[in-house]
């Protein structure tokens, strides 16, 4: 039987050497060992744009707003938010937004500076609720993107914690794909959007998009961010 849906697109081949990238560029941050207590999120972010820069030839970020410590890991994308120094015992969170070849990239993850075992576990089960949200997506090809942000917060109440996000996700491409203005709703995994996900675009291409967990602790707390592309 004849998909009403395209093909996956060779955009998807570019999307996804750029997240290969700039999960790269996680490690690498990580091995630098950038994340400790004492050091600013501003600070952090400046050698987070150094590393890239010098290191993987990154000129561009198509978002803003990259590190997310303590109390400011409740924050949502965009929301506004002062300089935090990291403390002994924070929740951290990365939320990168790199280009590589034009093309857009978004990858974010989570640390446990000390040793409390909520964060830690916190931690953990970003990833898994990633995956079981992302199972559902692929075991329903007509899902809308109202559907699946209800099945986030699903998934998050199973394993105990409140989901944070306004959205769960968002359509990427090719810089400045994700600053096209026009109508958000159809672009957001969110409340409102239910058009089939799979659905093309305009032009009659495949869309693709970003998984966003951002899960937060029923005390509210602390949060926690992952975040990758939804398909392969």
């Amino acid at each position: 039987m004849h998909s009403p849906f395209p093909p996956i697109s060779d955009a998807f081949a570019e999307l996804l050497a750029a997240e290969r990238k700039a999960l790269g560029l996680l490690d690498a941050i990580e091995a630098a060992g950038l994340i400790a207590p004492g050091r600013s999120e501003l600070e952090v972010e400046g050698d987070i744009f150094t590393i890239a820069a010098r290191d993987f030839g990154v000129t561009e970020h198509w978002h803003d707003r990259v590190v997310r410590a303590g109390v400011n890991t409740l924050c949502v994308a965009g929301e506004a938010a002062p300089d935090r120094v990291i403390g002994a015992d924070d929740m951290v969170f990365l939320d990168l937004g790199p280009v590589f070849g034009g093309w857009e990239a978004d990858v974010g993850r989570s640390y446990a500076v000390g040793g409390d075992p909520r964060k830690h576990a916190l931690c953990a089960d970003l990833p898994v609720v990633f995956e079981a949200v992302k199972a559902r997506f692929d075991a329903d090809r007509d899902i809308t993107g109202a559907q699946l942000y209800d099945i986030a917060h699903e998934e998050a109440q199973q394993r105990g914690w409140l989901f944070g996000g306004q959205i769960a996700g968002h359509l990427v491409g090719e810089f400045p794909y994700a600053r096209t203005p026009g109508d958000k709703t159809s672009r957001h995994i969110r409340p409102g959007n239910n058009t089939a996900m799979r659905a093309p675009d305009a032009a009659g291409l495949a869309r693709h998009w970003i998984l966003e967990i951002h899960l937060v602790s029923p005390d509210r707390g602390f949060g926690g961010f992952y975040e990758r592309l939804l398909e392969g």
